[in-house]
């Protein structure tokens, strides 16, 4: 056993130097290319496979990565993505995740999904939000990074989370934990475009948005689902959507139970993320997009008044970063052993 820090530290080394095979489905989606820039740069990863997001999208090529990656898109195959890889990221949408990933997993690949096919564990849940989502014969864990570094090294098939709830969870969770909110959440959340998909729509369009900010998915919205389940409570959740191309801000309103400081809100915070390497904690210095765009950081600042108990947390990230594409990879380091912020900074 006094060989094993050794024997760790070499098979980091063999796996930086043989470069992990991944494949990316979905790589003409705004995710899906993100994931492909971040790879392509990722000194652990072989891109072996960039597929389309169906099986009948022909061979294609990425204007915008010439000169990061020389590939070209092919048509989407399951058994292509198995033989040729050692790990999958999964940008597609939620059926076509639904149908790939018992596929995948059934074939040996590890399997990272950023749909939400399989984010909700109740069979009631994802009826009602994700219909087309089968029950699974194995484990999925839901990867939040920061929340779940022990399970990643054996997990098979993570569920990366959300945009809206990664900033949600990572600001509320470590107080939830504790005990340390009462009563209740509301969660008011901004996203740029990106955030709906680079298929267009009325909503999405620039005439629509440029000049306008707009609420939407009231109490109707599927990330509130997927907030209530890490948190174990009901919240209050209203996105919006802000015309900006990328980023989320997220203000969040709670109460602390009676007398609990903001030396308390802090050490909890720092207790949980002392170790956290992309995780900032801005305490009142409160975040903006600015501060996280392009980044894999979130940054999360807090006001307390402590004679009402009223708290107010602000939590920032990019939402094809940490929201998307920068955290899978940050799971796939974590899940292989390399550095957590390996080709993320």
């Amino acid at each position: 056993m006094r060989n094993l820090p050794r024997i760790i530290y070499r098979f980091k080394e063999y796996l930086l130097m043989s470069g992990i095979r991944v494949g990316i489905a979905g790589v003409t989606g705004y995710g899906g290319q993100e994931l492909l820039r971040l790879a392509a740069r990722h000194p652990g990863l072989e891109v072996t496979a960039a597929m389309a997001s169906s099986a009948r999208e022909g061979e294609r090529a990425l204007p915008a990565l010439t000169g990061l990656w020389a590939g070209d898109v092919e048509p989407l195959s399951a058994a292509d993505l198995a033989r040729s890889t050692d790990a999958v990221f999964l940008a597609l949408p939620e059926a076509a995740s639904a149908e790939l990933v018992p596929e995948l997993a059934a074939r040996g690949t590890r399997v990272f999904d950023l749909s939400g096919a399989f984010r909700l564990r109740s069979a009631a849940a994802r009826a009602r939000w994700y219909p087309r989502t089968p029950d699974l014969d194995l484990p999925v864990l839901y990867g939040l990074t920061e929340r779940c570094r022990t399970a990643l090294a054996g997990a098979r098939v993570v569920t990366c989370p959300g945009c809206y709830p990664t900033a949600a969870l990572l600001a509320l969770q470590p107080l939830a934990d504790a005990g340390a909110i009462a009563g209740d959440v509301v969660i008011d959340a901004k996203s740029g475009i990106s955030g709906a998909g680079k298929t267009p729509s009325e909503k999405t369009h620039f005439s629509e948005r440029h000049g306008s900010v707009a609420a939407y998915g009231v109490l109707a919205h599927r990330h509130s689902a997927e907030i209530e389940q890490e948190l174990d409570r009901e919240v209050t959740f209203v996105p919006h959507l802000v015309p900006l191309d990328r980023g989320i801000l997220a203000t969040i309103y709670a109460r602390v139970r009676p007398g609990t400081g903001e030396d308390e809100v802090a050490g909890l915070l720092e207790q949980a993320y002392g170790d956290a390497p992309l995780v900032r904690l801005r305490h009142a210095a409160l975040p903006d997009i600015k501060q996280v765009a392009y980044t894999n950081f979130c940054d999360i600042g807090w006001k307390l008044d402590a004679g009402s108990g009223r708290l107010v947390l602000v939590s920032c990230l990019d939402n094809l970063g940490k929201g998307a594409a920068g955290q899978a990879i940050q799971n796939l380091n974590v899940a292989f052993g390399l550095e957590e912020q390996a080709g993320l900074l």
